[in-house]
């Protein structure tokens, strides 16, 4: 019978006033004892609609399940089998809105905690376990995959396991993508990336790095080179700002500057002499899980005041809700219904204030969201030394203009068929370059499904 506590088994984590100050993982983790008593919270439903919330498909019931019964390894062994990125998806996917948000559970009360147990199962296999790669029949073929993220992972590791012969070319000299360069180490530590990389490696897949796709080849002499195909998952690095006065001053940084000089760069480490502004007062412009990742590592930096500006309330953030509560937990500071107008600076270029609006919640606007209006007359500033942008991002246009027969939309994403194949004979592509910037797990399930097209279409080549 199922443990009918309305509650999820709470998950110990480090004191807000202490990890505000160090950049360890911020959550430490269940214990066996405490996964097995929330995998007991779970009813196994007939239906398991949280699968359906689940966009690799992890056979979610049977896991937890297992967890249940304390068989851990073959708890991580039913994730694996959808998913090449269990102890990620664990600590970074938005569960409440995918899987954990269709669980009947939730209904009245707290639903399962679907990825803390998904997390426990990915870390004890880690701690206990040699990695077994599956005997894999090479099938003669070569496919190229464009960017070492989450959805390039994904969909390396889905034709690995198919016999294919996989090469990533990832233009950082870390394989990750945003795994590595913009989640900070106090939400997914870098040991845990490099680890689920490595098992790639085993079953075979080649990684590139500082592959420059569009400088050092172009995707046209990549598939010269005897490649069936070649599947983009560049991502979407390129920052967005506000075009306004100052932007240019001394100390603004755009989110993705500011969390890869810390993440991919160590600049939070005293032995890595890499250059970064460690302000005082910091504001960070936006709302998302990057102004919050950018918030909470200014904070562990030594920042005395960070600031969060946002144009809309608390209930329109699109941040996850565990974030925002973490960010308060650790000092950060909201400034809701304010938008930056102005960034001042002093004689020498240097950030001193941002000059912002009152705002107030008006009609809905296409998305449903009500319009944020400004006040008249209700400016104010707001004392900083540095500013960051965190508005969101677009795909680079590196690979796009210097390939011959792709085409983007007016947002510069690629555009893909039903099967995600581009306007170019096989080259398909997924993740952030074609949706804009998502999560993980959604990059995720894009080079899965792409994964399988691109198998499709190399057997139905060779008919």
């Amino acid at each position: 019978m199922a443990d009918l506590s309305p509650n999820k088994t709470a998950m110990p984590e480090q004191d807000p006033l202490v990890r505000n100050k160090n950049f360890d993982e911020v959550a430490l983790g269940y214990t066996e004892e405490m996964a097995m008593k929330e995998a007991g919270r779970c009813l196994n439903c007939k239906n398991r609609p949280c699968v359906s919330g689940c966009p690799v498909n992890v056979q979610i019931p049977e896991f937890i399940a297992l967890i249940k019964a304390g068989d851990f390894k073959a708890a991580y062994e039913k994730i694996s089998e959808t998913s090449s990125l269990p102890a990620v998806c664990g600590r970074v996917c938005p569960q409440e809105s995918q899987c954990e948000g269709k669980c009947v559970r939730g209904i009245k009360g707290e639903s399962v905690g679907i990825g803390r147990l998904e997390r426990f199962a990915a870390d004890w296999y880690m701690a206990n376990c040699e990695r077994e790669i599956p005997a894999i029949q090479p099938n003669g073929k070569k496919v190229a995959v464009i960017g070492a993220g989450p959805s390039g992972l994904t969909c390396a590791g889905d034709l690995a396991k198919l016999g294919y012969q996989v090469t990533i070319f990832e233009a950082f000299h870390t394989p990750g993508g945003v795994l590595v360069y913009g989640i900070p180490e106090f939400r997914l530590p870098k040991r845990i990336v490099a680890a689920e990389i490595d098992g790639l490696r085993k079953m075979g897949v080649e990684i590139m790095t500082d592959m420059v796709i569009g400088k050092v080849l172009s995707v046209d002499e990549i598939m010269d080179m005897g490649y069936d195909a070649v599947f983009i998952g560049s991502g979407a690095g390129l920052p967005m700002f506000m075009g306004i006065e100052g932007e240019g001053s001394v100390g603004v940084y755009s989110a993705n500057e500011f969390l890869t000089r810390i993440n991919l760069m160590k600049a939070y480490l005293e032995e890595y002499d890499t250059p970064i502004k460690k302000a005082a007062r910091v504001a960070v412009v936006g709302g998302g899980n990057v102004a919050m990742d950018a918030a909470r590592s200014a904070k562990r930096l030594g920042a005395e005041h960070v600031y969060i500006i946002y144009r809309r309330s608390e209930e329109e953030m699109p941040a996850r809700k565990e974030e925002v509560h973490h960010a308060k937990e650790e000092e950060i500071e909201f400034k809701l219904l304010c938008n930056p107008v102005r960034v001042l600076a002093d004689e020498n270029g240097h950030v001193t204030g941002v000059e912002c609006i009152r705002m107030e919640l008006g009609e809905p606007d296409a998305g449903g969201r009500r319009r944020p209006v400004e006040i008249p007359g209700s400016e104010f500033v707001l004392e900083a030394d540095s500013v960051i942008m965190a508005l969101g991002t677009s795909p680079n246009p590196l690979i796009r203009t210097t390939t011959t027969g792709i085409e983007a939309n007016k947002r510069g994403c690629l555009v893909v068929d039903e099967n995600m194949q581009t306007t170019k004979e096989g080259v398909y592509a997924g993740g952030d370059a074609v949706t804009g910037a998502a999560t993980v797990i959604l990059a995720m399930g894009a080079g899965k499904s792409a994964a399988a097209a691109i198998d499709q279409y190399i057997r139905e080549q060779k008919m």
